[in-house]
């Protein structure tokens, strides 16, 4: 690892700003990063780069959007809400709902039919909101002095819910383990079907690319952070939950298992279903894809060092969904590079075994040279952590 000292050379975010807007910020992205650090050495990099770009695209179930469908005539207090046929939470107010990814249709018939399809959720109901579809929307009350009506149905889009934003409690994870089934059946799991007896192994992150792997201990990501959230501009708002950085942590720092989370938030009408894709996931439930991208500043060489790290120096755990997953004994089978899942097949227990990706590195490239584009043409700035990440 690097460690900063007094007297190196430094930024500050103010000054990595002035130079966004004045169009001489230094921006890459962090693939671009690690040959750039690999072939000038991190001195050179830190005083030449200003902003490094990150990117992934993956399943994140802890996902959802609070949207408000505007009062009624009557008023009705919601207590009971289903959009496209789906369960929407209406504890909060009136008409304040909160729509999460993973919630079923009321009529899906679950595992019943195993492995369930999960065809239609609450990822596909986000999806289509920012597509611009009309979603059906029921809403019932039990009346009262105030808030008389006890039904209704509307028909709407996006645009005319009252308000509407995506917040997301879980997103980002800093480093996912990678699954294995040591077991002798098939399984259907939020990581994929895994075959019996090691027959492959999958995996979710983007790697070299992953936002919360290129800054470890979170020194520039924290409350206040500016965002590419689902194809729009969104805010970290706090740690995840499940956020979880005391994990063990490699000779350079990185961590070696599930670590850091992010808790996200933005405007899910400035948003794309380019961006938040509802999944189906054979088995297990519905999910959606969000596309996530955060602006790493180079404020000094130890934050070139980690922005440099590529795929060969990243590593994550592999953890047996057979039996140790489920029971709550996670025992570390192994460590694997993504250098390696990326591949395409690792060495496990002495045989070749087959890699699958969930998460998608090409969007993750096409997110990270998005927001490059964007902050080279000085319409993203960097936003100035109020509040660190609990480290």
């Amino acid at each position: 690892m690097v460690s900063p000292s007094e007297t190196e050379m430094a930024k500050t975010f103010e000054e990595i700003n002035e130079k966004i807007r004045k169009g001489e910020a230094v921006v890459v992205t962090a693939e671009e990063m690690v040959e750039i650090v690999r072939k000038e050495g991190v001195e050179k990099a830190a005083r030449r780069v200003d902003v490094v770009t990150t990117g992934t695209f993956a399943p994140m179930c802890s996902s959802g959007a609070f949207l408000n469908f505007g009062h009624t005539r009557p008023r009705i207090k919601a207590h009971r809400v289903l959009i496209n046929n789906v369960p929407a939470y209406a504890g909060l107010a009136a008409v304040d709902i909160y729509i999460g990814a993973t919630e079923p249709a009321i009529d899906d018939p679950l595992n019943k039919i195993h492995p369930g399809t999960f065809d239609y959720g609450g990822g596909h109901v986000i999806e289509d909101l920012v597509a611009g579809k009309r979603v059906h929307l029921v809403a019932e009350g039990y009346g009262t002095d105030c808030y008389p009506n006890r039904r209704v149905e509307l028909d709407l889009r996006l645009s005319d819910f009252r308000d509407a934003f995506l917040f997301n409690p879980r997103n980002c994870y800093q480093n996912y383990s990678c699954a294995v089934n040591l077991s002798s059946r098939i399984l259907y799991t939020y990581m994929g079907v895994l075959k019996p007896k090691a027959g492959n192994v999958t995996y979710c992150s983007a790697g070299q690319l992953s936002p919360l792997l290129k800054d470890p201990f979170y020194r520039t990501i924290g409350l206040g952070t500016r965002i590419f959230l689902g194809g729009g501009e969104g805010y970290v708002v706090w740690h995840g939950t499940q956020h979880s950085p005391g994990v063990p942590r490699s000779e350079k720092g990185v961590p070696l298992g599930p670590a850091g989370t992010l808790a996200v938030i933005g405007d899910l009408k400035g948003m794309s279903h380019r961006w938040l894709k509802g999944a189906s996931i054979l088995g297990y439930g519905p999910s959606l894809f969000v596309g996530i991208g955060i602006p790493i500043p180079v404020l000094d060489e130890e934050m070139a060092y980690y922005t440099g790290l590529g795929d060969d120096e990243l590593f994550t755990q592999i953890v047996d969904f057979g039996n140790d997953y489920p029971q709550g004994e996670v025992r570390v089978l192994g460590y694997v590079s993504y250098k390696e899942l990326k591949s395409g097949k690792i060495r496990f227990q002495g045989k070749e075994v087959p890699t699958v990706p969930l998460s998608s590195y090409k969007r993750a490239k096409e997110i990270a040279e998005t927001l490059k584009g964007w902050i080279k043409e000085g319409r993203f700035l960097l936003g100035i952590p109020q509040k660190k990440l609990p480290a």
